[in-house]
């Protein structure tokens, strides 16, 4: 059951991170896009040491956060 939630918090969180850069994407993109964004926001939450409680609100706002990082960072990486 986990990995069906991390999944969907990656489509989620993929999803609004294209909206807010207006990247255009469809669901495996989006995927993708929030899968990492999660292991960037994870690993910056770690380093920050921020306090997760681990509900799911927290890992969608950590994941959008990485999510945008990320494509953020691979949008300027492109161009």
């Amino acid at each position: 059951m986990g990995l069906i939630i991390w999944i969907i918090i990656g489509i989620v969180a993929g999803a609004i991170a294209s909206r807010v850069l207006n990247s255009g994407g469809g669901l495996i993109v989006n995927l993708v896009v929030g899968l990492i964004g999660s292991l960037v926001g994870g690993y910056l939450a770690k380093v920050l040491n921020l306090n997760i409680t681990g509900g799911i609100i927290d890992q969608l706002v950590i994941a959008t956060l990485g999510a945008i990082i990320f494509l953020f960072v691979w949008q300027k990486v492109r161009r």
